[in-house]
């Protein structure tokens, strides 16, 4: 299975409230490693030195300091455009957190709308 299509299934079998998803990608070709660090670029892989897998993957649901799924699936739909095949291991998922948002000094159409997006 293409990495960009694993991801895709990974993603549609999380629950609606997920917020974090933490993958680890291993490229099976080595000697792409530079060709596949270029097409990672987009969605902020983080590399391992000296380890079993080469990139770390941060997602992000909604919101936080991650990549959007749409950017690493942009990323993986990349390298299987380029030929370079891989594996993917979720390392971790995290659900059910929220958003701290000041309200202070914000109008009320403001805070509904928060309160419509975490409603849901």
């Amino acid at each position: 299975m293409a990495l960009a299509d694993t991801f895709r299934a990974v993603v549609d079998s999380l629950p609606d409230d997920w917020t974090d998803l933490e993958l680890d990608l291993r490229i099976f070709d080595e000697e792409r490693y530079i060709d596949a660090a270029v097409y990672l670029v987009i969605c902020n892989a983080q590399p391992y030195s000296k380890h079993d897998w080469h990139w770390r993957l941060l997602c992000a649901h909604r919101f936080g300091h991650a990549a959007a799924p749409s950017a690493i699936s942009t990323s993986l739909t990349l390298l299987d455009d380029a030929g370079i095949t891989g594996e993917l291991a979720v390392r971790e998922v995290r659900s059910g957190r929220v958003e701290v948002t000041q309200m202070w000094g914000r109008p009320e159409s403001v805070r509904q709308e928060q309160r419509r997006l975490h409603a849901q």
